[in-house]
């Protein structure tokens, strides 16, 4: 009767099948309106999970027949299903997950020589890699191609249609037109305003009502759309994903964030997003973008499939793809993956990753979305020296540059935790919708708001000359006609200030509406806002630099072009984004790639190296690193640096006023003890020692192996009872001779965990969480386990170090767990 009863009740929560079949990475979760905060539920830790006491695991016995003749207990020894997998919302255990590559790459060795089938099955797997980033950077160079073709028509779709062929926007539409003239070849019959279609008028008050009510209600419209798709099928699509993406390569998992429902959405919602107007851009989503056609693709690969870790290096290859095609900077979007987002970079990582970059930029190049045989709208050219004395202004925007990322980190993570504590946060739709009319009502009347953000940039990087007929270059086109246009500077004239006006008032609008738009749910990238402010400032700068130079004849060298203000618009943009983001190296080569030419480097790093400077004096975070604190995501950045003199013994758990340590014994445990720790403890994993008189650490047991194996064990056992003896040993302990079958769960203990000694400092601890990905750590004195030290705890450590708290106090403290 006991046998009939074994695991009839306590673990009542679920059985191994829904264990070994939970969602994968390409199903949803849906979220919507929930706000997610992992620091107070320890979703990475091994010893605070989401298992609680009271939530049982419901396992029925197999069968109630005594011990039969043939050992199955050896079939333990084999690999259990479902044994190695994670949860949502816990981290990977990288150690492990390397060992595991490495026996997998050992045993095609072996077997490769045996026959030609096996040997072919060697190279698939060899040749895998390069299989899946070449599909990820064709993925992601067709998607980025749509979302731009789809975008800039949606973009213009605001302020007209083009009769002849609707599927054009407003530059296609006029491009085979005979009745444009030069100056005003935007102007073309074909084109049609919606109140020339509306009212018939293309001038007048009533015409330029019907213009912003049109635009104001497709800008609604688009936003509307983007966030009720985002809420209603994929509440993952919102926001940068940046933040996110870091978060999954340093080992976090967030099933359904990578996945196909995602993708798609993603990809409709960006284009809509950035339809409608806000100030947000399309290049950082593109990395989310590409990420998911990453993890998707490496699902067709057992190599990366089964395999956490490995699927990283691709996630950080496809990070570059998105780089790549988002700025078409191949160079820089393996840079940007080495510094910025990527936590394990291998060096044949850096190969594929540069390898996915070409497959990108190829696709891109070949679909060409803007007409100008570029990968970006806003390349530019510049072929005018720049002078020593100019490096005072690039310093200065520089030092602008880093003001506003420290102004807009701190206003921006203000204004999200007030999202998150307040009703604000309960009403997505309607939050979107309000940032949506506001900005499209404050951004009609301004050309330079009204406009596409990639063409603002565009326009302010453009050098003038005698083909422009901007507001911004009428200075040039209306100089004195006995002086060579492209030499001297020019007096400015009427339009120009006028311009200046329009730009500083454009300034103010990027500033505030960026800081309410960053964090909405729909997506919403940062790199091109920013850009522009940093944009905007610098063309101010240049064109004042430009006068001072046409009043100081001596500043330059006679007969030569002097000031280059769209040059002062890049250094201004790369400056505004480094103070956000905090990147160097790599937008710095972003910038060369966008530019074309080796002379302005000097000019790039001393913008981007000050404003880096200006920001860290104010907080060394930067604003992807700042949302992941918001987010209470558990991730270990590289950058902080370790104040406190402590040892392992002051951080690891338990404390003396703390509950002891949950252990288990290596050969005198029955089932049903570990069924009660299981059920009455919320430990997500558990060290295996001698006995409890020894205390001598043997190996590392997780909690969701153990249930798993047991699961599995009744599956194809017989005889188990709730009196079976279950031993972690390699030989079966002496039992009585009417004992029922013992239960062997050696194949699922690390015999090998991560130790330190009770005085082993602090900040060599944290610096083996951080190179290794640990999850967990147990701490030893003369072989004897003490402790152990989780993620949790080395986050709570350095949270504690920030604020100037002793660690050891907050340890004390039983909240603290």
């Amino acid at each position: 009767m006991e046998s009939e009863q074994l695991f009839n009740r306590g673990y009542g929560r679920s059985s191994y099948n829904s264990i070994a079949s939970g969602s994968s990475d390409e199903e949803l979760l849906d979220g919507a309106g929930v706000i997610m905060d992992f620091r107070t539920t320890d979703d990475d830790s091994l010893l605070d999970g989401d298992a609680s006491p009271g939530n049982n695991y419901n396992m029925v016995n197999g069968g109630n027949t005594p011990s039969s003749s043939t050992h199955l207990l050896d079939l333990l020894d084999e690999p259990i299903p479902g044994v190695g997998t994670y949860d949502d919302f816990h981290t990977i255990d990288w150690v492990r997950e390397k060992c595991k590559d490495r026996e997998r790459h050992r045993k095609i060795n072996s077997k490769k020589k045996e026959s030609a089938w096996e040997f072919v099955k060697s190279l698939y797997d060899a040749w895998s890699g390069w299989l899946v980033v070449t599909l990820t950077g064709l993925a992601a160079g067709a998607l980025a191609g749509l979302i731009d073709i789809a975008a800039d028509w949606m973009n213009d779709l605001k302020e007209g249609v083009c009769l002849s062929s609707l599927w054009f926007n407003h530059e296609q539409c006029c491009w085979a037109s005979n009745e444009t003239t030069f100056a005003e070849r935007d102007k073309c019959p074909q084109w049609k305003t919606w109140a020339e279609l509306i009212l018939g008028q293309a001038e007048g008050p009533g015409s330029y009502i019907m213009n912003y009510f049109m635009y104001t209600f497709w800008a609604l419209t688009f936003a509307f759309v983007a966030v009720l798709l985002v809420k209603v099928f994929a509440p993952y699509a919102c926001g940068s994903g940046i933040p996110e993406i870091k978060t999954i390569l340093s080992g976090f998992i967030i099933r359904g964030y990578l996945g196909k429902w995602t993708l798609m959405i993603k990809t409709i919602t960006l284009v809509l997003a950035v339809a409608s107007g806000l100030s947000l851009g399309k290049e950082g989503p593109l990395v989310h973008v590409a990420c998911c056609c990453g993890n998707i693709f490496s699902y067709l690969f057992p190599k990366y499939s089964k395999n956490e870790a490995k699927k990283r290096e691709v996630l950080s290859a496809a990070s570059a793809a998105g780089v790549s095609v988002a700025f078409g900077a191949p160079i820089g979007g393996v840079l940007f993956s080495l510094e910025e987002v990527s936590y394990y970079f291998p060096l044949k990582t850096l190969w594929r990753s540069f390898f996915a970059a070409l497959v990108a930029a190829f696709v891109l190049r070949s679909i060409n979305p803007f007409g100008n045989s570029r990968l970006v709208l806003f390349y530019v050219e510049y072929h005018t020296p720049w002078y020593l004395f100019e490096l005072v202004p690039f310093i200065l925007l520089g030092v602008f540059g880093g003001l506003w990322g420290a102004l807009f980190i701190r206003a921006n993570i203000a204004w999200c935790r007030r999202r998150k504590s307040t009703y604000l946060g309960k009403y997505p739709v309607l939050e979107v919708i309000t940032v949506a009319v506001i900005t499209a009502l404050l951004a009609y009347p301004n050309p330079y708001t009204r406009q596409n953000t990639s063409e603002l940039v565009k326009e302010l990087f453009t050098d003038c000359g005698p083909l422009e007929s901007s507001q911004l270059c009428q200075y040039r086109s209306q100089a004195n006609s006995s002086r060579p246009l492209l030499e001297d500077s020019a007096p400015t004239m009427p339009g120009v200030y006028s311009a200046m006006w329009q730009l500083c008032l454009a300034l103010i609008f990027k500033i505030f509406m960026t800081i309410f738009t960053f964090g909405l749910k729909v997506p919403s990238g940062l790199f091109i806002p920013s850009m522009a402010i940093g944009a905007i400032a610098g063309r101010i700068v240049g064109i004042t630099m430009e006068q001072l130079a046409y009043n100081h004849h001596d500043w330059c060298e006679v007969g030569a072009g002097c000031i280059t203000p769209g040059l002062y618009a890049m250094v201004g943009a790369a400056a505004c984004l480094g103070g956000v983001t905090r990147m160097t190296v790599s937008l710095v080569v972003i910038m060369f790639e966008l530019t074309g030419g080796l002379e302005y480097i000097v000019p790039l790093m001393a913008a981007v190296m000050t404003s880096k400077w200006v920001g860290d004096a104010f907080g060394r975070e930067g604003i992807y690193e700042a949302h992941i604190r918001l987010n209470g995501y558990p991730f270990l950045d590289a950058k902080e640096e370790f104040t406190h003199t402590t040892l392992a013994s002051d951080v690891m758990r338990p404390r003396q006023d703390n509950q002891p340590l949950a252990v288990l014994t290596q050969d005198d445990m029955t089932v049903r003890d570990l069924q009660n720790i299981i059920v009455e403890t919320s430990c997500n994993g558990f060290p295996v020692i001698v006995s409890k008189e020894s205390q001598r650490l043997v190996g590392f047991a997780l909690r969701r192996d153990i249930i798993i194996a047991i699961e599995n064990a009744r599956r194809k056992q017989e005889g188990i009872m709730w009196n079976s003896r279950v031993y972690f040993t390699q030989h079966t302990p002496t039992l009585p001779a009417d004992s029922p079958r013992p239960l062997k769960l050696r194949s699922i203990l690390d015999m090998s965990p991560f130790t330190v000694t009770d005085h082993t400092p602090m900040e060599i601890v944290v610096d083996i969480f951080r190179k290794l990905g640990l999850r967990q750590c147990l701490v030893t004195h003369n072989g004897n386990l003490l402790g152990i030290i989780t993620k949790k705890n080395i986050l709570e450590h350095l949270e504690a170090s920030k604020r100037h708290v002793d660690p050891r106090v907050i340890c004390h403290s039983p909240s603290a767990f």
